[in-house]
């Protein structure tokens, strides 16, 4: 049985979903805040629940239509993961893009965190990349982009710049292009 969340952590959850929200400018303040709240209170219930790693999965919402990316251990546990959002009130549709991932190795997890941070900051000195709205991931090697961005071409151009950082084997580029 899982312990129950301190009231402190999900208060930061929450905060910390609401500051991110100005990242998505094209939205109204509104929606925007209903958004996020949908994206935390997914999250949190994601961490809450025994069949699934909040941990390693991801959680984006653009009106109401939520993306989960990051990597599961089980085609189970990535079940598991989109009826936890689908339940969630104000959810119109789940995309998910997580991956089926086994465990990996700690040498192999520093590694990953390497390759990420090298990848962040690839997307980060691009122009017309707005890395912000952009999840990057990183399991064996293999590199999961996520998110949703402004245009195809922002999409395209940070799978190419991800392609090209020392150290990634493979790119999933599964951002999202939002609807005009």
């Amino acid at each position: 049985m899982k312990h129950p969340l301190p009231a402190a952590f999900l208060t930061f959850l929450t905060f910390l979903s609401l500051l991110t929200a100005p990242a998505r400018a094209q939205q109204s303040s509104t929606d925007t805040a209903d958004d996020s709240v949908i994206a935390a209170t997914i999250k949190v219930a994601l961490l809450d629940n025994r069949n699934t790693s909040g941990t390693r999965i991801n959680v984006d919402c653009y009106h109401g239509v939520v993306q989960l990316s990051g990597f599961a251990r089980s085609e189970a546990e990535k079940t598991y993961a989109t009826k936890v959002a689908a339940g969630v009130s104000g959810v119109k549709q789940v995309v998910n893009n997580v991956a089926v991932a086994p465990a990996t190795s700690i040498g192999t997890r520093l590694d990953d965190s390497l390759v990420t941070g090298k990848v962040k900051a690839a997307l980060m000195d691009a122009a017309d990349v707005k890395s912000l709205q952009i999840n990057v991931e990183t399991h064996d090697g293999a590199v999961q982009l996520a998110g949703f961005v402004a245009s195809a071409a922002m999409k395209d151009k940070a799978g190419r710049i991800a392609a090209g950082v020392a150290g990634v084997k493979s790119v999933d580029n599964v951002l999202v292009v939002r609807p005009r």
